[in-house]
C-alpha cells in the first residue's frame, strides 16, 4: 500500500492513491463497519485485512467460517480485527429473516423461499446494511452485477427526493492537471442501458453531491456528447444531452451545495482547457470538468474499461449513488487495491462530511 509520506513529484502512484489516502487518514479518526458478502474470495480477504491492519474500522466476511478461516490460511491471512458470519448460523438469523418477511416487495415469497434468501450472503448483508449493523457494503468480487445490485435496490431506499440509482467510477489518472488532483469522477458506467433525460438529470445532481462530500471540492460537471454545443445536431442522442443539461441546472438551483454544469461537451473539450478554447466553449466547466456524466452506459462502461486496461491503472467503484446507504458494486475483474480503495470510498461516505474536511485530520 502506498503511502504519502513516500510522496515524489514524478511518482504517478502517489497521485493515484491521493484520495484513498486522505479519506484513509479521517476514517482512522472515524472508525466503519464494511460488510463483504464473498468473504472467501482471496481478493476479499486482502483487502479486508488491509482495511482493518489500518484501522480503518471492521470488516465483516460473510460465508462459511470453515471455509474463511481456510481460504485465509491459504495466503498467510491473519483474521484478527475481522469478523466473520455465516447468516443460517448467525444469532440475527432470525431478526433478519423476519425483517425480510416485514418488507413490501417480499410479502407474497413462500415462508421457505424468504428463509432461504435471508441465507444467502448478499441479501444478509444487505439487510445488515439497512438495518445498521453495517456502515458500508461491497459487493460483485464473484457474482454477476445483477445478482449484486437486486438485493440493493430491492431493499435499500433512494434518498429523498430522487427517483434513480446509478453509479460512479472513479479513475485516479495520475495527471494532476485532469480532475481533481488527477481523480475523475464517471457516471454512469453501470446501471441504467439507457437513461432517460430526467434519469441522466439526477445521475448528474447525485453524483456531483457525492463527489463534493468526499473531495469538499466543487464539482464541475460535463453532460458529455459527440458534439459541442451543437446548433445544428438533430439526432436524439444530443438533444436528450442537451434536455438532460437544462434539467441538471434546475435541479442544481435547489441543490445546498454549488454545483457547476455544462454540457453537451465532446470530452476532449470538458476536460483541456485549451481544446475548449479552440472550440470557442467559455464556462467554468470546459476544460475543467472533473464530473463526466456519460450519455448510455454503452458509452461510459466502455470508455472506463478502456482507460483502465489500456493505462493500467487503479479503479474504484462501482460506487452506487442516489441510495441512502453506501454501497459498491465492484468488477469480478476488480484488484485487491481496487477492492480497498473501493471500501475506502463507500466507508468514508458514512462518515458526517464535516469530519471529512481537512481541518480534521
Amino acid at each position: 500500500m502506498i503511502c504519502e509520506a513516500n510522496y515524489h513529484p514524478n511518482r504517478k502512484d502517489f497521485f493515484i492513491m491521493s484520495l484513498v489516502n486522505k479519506l484513509s487518514a479521517r476514517l482512522q479518526n472515524h472508525p466503519k463497519r464494511i460488510v463483504y458478502p464473498e468473504g472467501t474470495d482471496l481478493r476479499i480477504i486482502q483487502a479486508a485485512r488491509q482495511f482493518a491492519s489500518k484501522k480503518l474500522g471492521v470488516p465483516i466476511l460473510i460465508g462459511d467460517r470453515d471455509a474463511i478461516e481456510h481460504a485465509a490460511s491459504s495466503i498467510g491471512i491473519k483474521l484478527d480485527g475481522i469478523k466473520i458470519i455465516t447468516p443460517a448460523a448467525s444469532d440475527d438469523f432470525q431478526i433478519i429473516n423476519t425483517l425480510l418477511c416485514g418488507l413490501p416487495k417480499f410479502r407474497s415469497f413462500p415462508p421457505q423461499e424468504l428463509a432461504k434468501m435471508a441465507a444467502n450472503p448478499n441479501y444478509f448483508a444487505t439487510l445488515m446494511l439497512a438495518t445498521g449493523r453495517a456502515d458500508a457494503m461491497v459487493a460483485g468480487a464473484t457474482t454477476t452485477s445483477s445478482s449484486a445490485l437486486r438485493p440493493l435496490f430491492q431493499i435499500i431506499p433512494l434518498q429523498k427526493g430522487f427517483r434513480t440509482a446509478s453509479s460512479m467510477m472513479i479513475l485516479p489518472t495520475g495527471d494532476v492537471e485532469l480532475g481533481i488532483d488527477g481523480d475523475l469522477f464517471l457516471a454512469d458506467c453501470g446501471v441504467i442501458p439507457e437513461p432517460t433525460e430526467e434519469q441522466l438529470s439526477e445521475i448528474a445532481i447525485t453524483t456531483a453531491i457525492l463527489v463534493n462530500h468526499l473531495t469538499q471540492q466543487t464539482p464541475r460537471v460535463a453532460m458529455l456528447c459527440y458534439s459541442s454545443k451543437s446548433q445544428s445536431a438533430k439526432l436524439h442522442s444530443v438533444l436528450k444531452m442537451k434536455s438532460a443539461t437544462s434539467l441538471a441546472h434546475e435541479k442544481a438551483k435547489t441543490c445546498p451545495i454549488q454545483i457547476e454544469i455544462d454540457g453537451e461537451l465532446q470530452v476532449d473539450a470538458a476536460l483541456r482547457p485549451e481544446v475548449a478554447r479552440l472550440k470557442g466553449i467559455s464556462s467554468s466547466v470546459a476544460g475543467r470538468a472533473n464530473v463526466l456524466i456519460f450519455p448510455d452506459l454503452n458509452s461510459g462502461n466502455i470508455a472506463s474499461k478502456m482507460i483502465q486496461v489500456a493505462s493500467n491503472i487503479n479503479c474504484y467503484g462501482q460506487i452506487l449513488t442516489g441510495l441512502t446507504k453506501p454501497c459498491a458494486e465492484i468488477s469480478r475483474g476488480a484488484t485487491v487495491n481496487d477492492i480497498f480503495g473501493t471500501s475506502v470510498l463507500v466507508a468514508a461516505q458514512s462518515v458526517d462530511r464535516r469530519f471529512l474536511s481537512t481541518e480534521s485530520v
